[in-house]
This record gives structure tokens, sequence and C-alpha cells, in this order.
């Protein structure tokens, strides 16, 4: 049984999507689909999980996409827009854990440029004894070396954990190195889970 929880932040802690910024940039749902699947792309936003700068990662879709300007620039001039708010499950789950004794910890995807605003988004951050941000060790899930990282900053053996993701790709990986996992697509389903694992 695990003994730690190891949990993801986007849409697992807080609710981000960038078309909750981006339907408000674009009428035509048809024209917002095109901006996020050929401009401000995942692929393109990977990098400043990597580390990479908002300023140097938009550069070439400035020169490439003049039109689009405003929009891209808008990626971290309105980034704060992408997010609506904190899932309350996960927020009541960190603290009931926190209340039992039971180490938290994070491995997330994430800018370094962001971290400080996300964690001020929710009390339940302060219950996190430690994290691992893919932006500050330039590696990223789903690649084995940073959860191999985690375990190795926060003294566990994968075995030890209960990991949380809402990526499949992620808990797959998560998987196969021996994690205990937990795929979060129903927050109503995270606290069975943790109390069928003796964790709360």
């Amino acid at each position: 049984m695990p003994k730690a929880v190891l949990w993801d932040v986007g849409n697992v802690i807080v609710r981000w999507n960038p078309r909750t910024l981006y339907e408000k940039f674009f009428e035509e749902p048809a024209e917002c689909d095109r901006f996020l699947s050929h401009v401000c792309t995942m692929e393109w936003h990977v990098r400043h999980d990597l580390g990479v700068t908002f300023e140097e990662n938009r550069k070439p879709l400035l020169d490439e996409f003049p039109e689009y300007a405003e929009a891209i620039l808008a990626w971290e001039q309105r980034w704060w827009e992408m997010f609506s708010g904190t899932i309350a499950e996960a927020e009541a789950a960190i603290e009931a854990l926190h209340a039992r004794g039971v180490p938290q910890f994070v491995l997330s995807n994430m800018s370094h440029e962001v971290f400080d605003g996300i964690t001020a988004m929710s009390p339940a951050f302060r219950r996190i004894e430690g994290f691992v941000i893919s932006a500050n060790e330039k590696l990223m899930k789903p690649q084995p070396e940073i959860y191999q990282r985690a375990c190795e900053r926060f003294g566990c053996a994968p075995e030890d954990f209960l990991f949380v993701d809402d990526s499949a790709w992620n808990i797959a990986a998560a998987a196969e190195l021996g994690f205990d996992t937990l795929h979060f697509t129903d927050p109503a389903a995270l606290r069975p889970a943790l109390e069928s694992r003796g964790l709360l």
C-alpha cells in the first residue's frame, strides 16, 4: 500500500484550459480551434514546461503569424485567464491527508515563470512538502527520468507513492516504473480511491 501521495497540478488541483481565454478572442469556434491547433499549440507550449521563457518561445510565432500577434502575446499577458478555479475535491483531499499525517508532494509539468502564481491559487499547496517542476529539471512527464528524480528528491521508492495525474500517458509511464496510480478523470472518485488504499 502507498504511504505518500504524489500530485499533478493542472486539471487535478487547479483547472487550466487555454480555450477558457481564447474563446474571448475568437467569436467563431472554428477560428479558435485553428489558432490552438496551428499557432499556439500544445507542442509549442511544452517548451515552457521545459524551461524556455514565454518571451523566447513566442518570437518564432510572432514572425510567422503577425496577424495573431495580440493573441500570441496573450498567452503570457493573460495567462491567468486560462484558469477557472480550483478543484474542491482535490483541495479537500489534500487537507484530509495532511490531517492524517500522510506525506504529499507535487510532480508537475509547469513553467518556472508561473509557479508562484499557481501555488498561490489555493491554500492546499501549503500542505505540499516538496515540488519537482519540469522547467527546473529540464525534464518532463512522461520521461522516466523525472519520476526517478522525484523519488530521489523525496526519499521514497515508486511503490511508496500513489501518483495522481489527469494524463493517461503520464499515468502509464508511472505505472511502468512501479508507482501505484490514479488516472484523475472524475473528482468524485478521488476520496474513495484514497480510502481504498488506507490513506484516508
